[in-house]
């Protein structure tokens, strides 16, 4: 499961802000936030067994960030991995509207996924498994995790309430509280999350949680996009091992005209 809040043009100073985890098995092997060797267009981590992006971003800008969708449909053995749909948004010169046109008509073939593209002018969401495919967001505050957006899980409405309270005081507080809203390990209540159905008890509990702990699988790296109407970026990502403790940090701060 993952787990995100955003911001579009909601705040005094960022058109965009994201504050996301990344759950993911830890075995799973991933690449830190940073410019593709193979892409220097784009920016972000990557899952390095099926060559993906969970969340990336281009030099012009352009944003992305996908999530799954917790159902209890079985996948196609030969379902296209979801990670390619951010890197595919970014290495076309489409908008995230003409981008999601295209895909509507081959979506199905993948197992369900949340996507959130933003070209800059637009923030759109789009899903597999609703009866519409895609939308543009209006400006505001939208919570996502592995269901349909803004459904209220507990979890997500906990970290919802205090990036909402971020965002009253102009994000004059930091980042390091929206650190730790991320870091909130600590259990929800009944299984209302999309963690019913899971028979271990254990992992249903941590998955309650916004930070999952869990030896086996758990929140991998917590991401913080911050950006300006004229470009200038900022880019946090914290990355952790099994235990919950960090095991690195990457920031960049650019300037509107700047790339890594």
């Amino acid at each position: 499961m993952c787990l995100l809040v955003l911001a579009w043009q909601a705040h005094p100073r960022y058109r965009l802000i994201v504050a996301a985890n990344r759950d993911e098995f830890h075995e799973r092997p991933a690449a830190p936030l940073g410019k593709w060797s193979d892409a220097p267009e784009i920016l972000g981590g990557r899952d390095l067994k099926a060559g993906g992006a969970w969340l990336a971003l281009d030099r012009q800008r352009r944003f992305g960030v996908v999530t799954n969708f917790r159902d209890l449909q079985r996948s196609a053995a030969d379902a296209p991995s979801r990670g390619t749909l951010i890197p595919a948004y970014l290495a076309q010169d489409l908008s995230s509207a003409q981008y999601l046109a295209a895909l509507e008509t081959t979506a199905q073939a993948y197992a369900g996924f949340n996507l959130l593209l933003s070209d800059g002018r637009e923030l759109w969401y789009a899903c597999n498994r609703g009866s519409r495919f895609a939308r543009r967001l209006a400006p505001g505050v939208y919570g996502l995790s592995n269901h349909f957006l803004d459904t209220p899980w507990p979890k997500l409405a906990r970290v919802r309430g205090k990036f909402e309270a971020w965002l009253a005081g102009a994000g004059n507080a930091g980042i390091e509280p929206l650190l730790a809203m991320l870091a909130d390990r600590e259990p929800g209540g009944p299984a209302t999350d999309g963690s019913d159905g899971i028979p271990d008890p254990d992992l249903q509990r941590a998955l309650s949680a916004p930070f999952v702990l869990d030896p086996r699988y758990g929140t991998r790296c917590s991401t913080l996009v911050l950006l300006e109407p004229g470009g200038a970026l900022r880019v946090y990502e914290r990355r952790f091992a099994p235990d919950g403790g960090t095991t690195g940090e990457t920031e960049l701060t650019l300037n509107d005209t700047e790339w890594p």
